[in-house]
């Protein structure tokens, strides 16, 4: 039997004892370990079992299994976001074309977001909808901790006060302080007495601690910034100036503009409303024109802020004729 080496295998012998060297353990070590090792396989590998173990109804209605794993996908798109933004913040490269290949990736993963709302918007039936939502409170699509992180990765916290404040604050401020007056709070705020909702307050008590912590991490390195230090030929870069404007209006009109869908195919009626879970004024908080959220409002023209999110009125009328 032939038990000679072919030299490229030796190659890679002598570069693995290389590697090893300093782990406290031979090759030969590691070799058994590989020897003992199962096979990988599909479902070992994406947990597949326990992936498809974690929708777990608290109803009867075959719709709310739709309505969870609907909302566990859109949890795994946020974490894809995250984890390119995060890639932006700590990049030292600061050039247009990186940044760009990371915002064209974060703008596929919103697209194929925005276009699977049907999901929700047309995909339930509203009857069991209308049922199956009471025993869900007082959660709400509100909670969704890591949507507030895409924010405070991508923006400074003063873009992110509410409309009718934010005139008052400059990036010298407490971001504690800042962080009291963003725009999201408003939306779950009872609309009656103005106190804050159980929805906000479960929210705050659990993600407080660590969503101030993100922002004293990116206080001056959110991607608005990263993109003021590149060079200015790498800023007047047309791919990245379009990506970053594709980036902002996803998030914050056509995100949203989604769920307005979602929240007049559900929540509308002829008099008055349905509140949203949780008691979100959804009315209130979800238009974008109310908003008026912008990640990079230096990329806008007045005229376009002045118009910013106008299109959900006719939206609204689509959704609802």
């Amino acid at each position: 039997m032939d038990q000679s080496i072919k030299p490229e295998i030796a190659e890679k012998i002598l570069q693995l004892e290389k590697k090893f060297k300093n782990s406290g353990q031979d090759l030969g070590s590691y070799l058994d370990g590989l020897l003992h090792d199962k096979y990988l396989t599909y479902w070992d590998y994406i947990h597949l079992d326990t992936l498809l173990s974690l929708q777990i109804p608290r109803t009867h209605f075959p719709d709310e299994e739709i309505f969870i794993m609907y909302h566990q996908i859109t949890e795994l798109y946020f974490k894809l976001i995250i984890h390119e933004l995060k890639q932006i913040i700590d990049d030292k490269l600061q050039n247009a074309e990186f940044f760009t290949k990371k915002l064209d990736r974060i703008n596929r993963y919103f697209r194929v977001l925005i276009n699977s709302f049907d999901v929700m918007i047309k995909g339930m039936d509203r009857d069991q909808f209308l049922k199956y939502r009471m025993s869900l409170l007082p959660a709400s699509g509100f909670q969704s901790v890591q949507f507030r992180m895409i924010e405070i990765y991508a923006t400074p916290l003063i873009h992110l006060v509410n409309t009718k404040e934010r005139g008052q604050f400059s990036e010298e401020d407490p971001l504690e302080e800042v962080y009291e007056h963003l725009y999201w709070k408003s939306g779950a705020t009872d609309i009656k007495t103005g106190e804050k909702t159980l929805t906000l307050k479960q929210f705050e008590y659990r993600y407080t601690p660590r969503m101030m912590r993100i922002a004293h991490q990116v206080k001056e390195s959110t991607i608005y910034h990263k993109y003021l230090e590149l060079p200015e030929k790498e800023q007047n870069n047309v791919q990245l100036i379009n990506a970053m404007r594709t980036f902002d209006t996803n998030v914050n009109i056509n995100w949203l503009l989604m769920h307005m869908g979602a929240a007049y195919r559900y929540l509308n009626k002829d008099k008055g409303e349905v509140l949203a879970t949780g008691g979100t004024n959804w009315k209130k908080f979800l238009p974008p024109s109310f908003q008026r959220i912008m990640f990079f409002p230096n990329l806008w023209s007045a005229e376009e802020k002045e118009n910013w999110g106008q299109q959900w009125v006719t939206h609204q009328f689509n959704t609802t004729k």
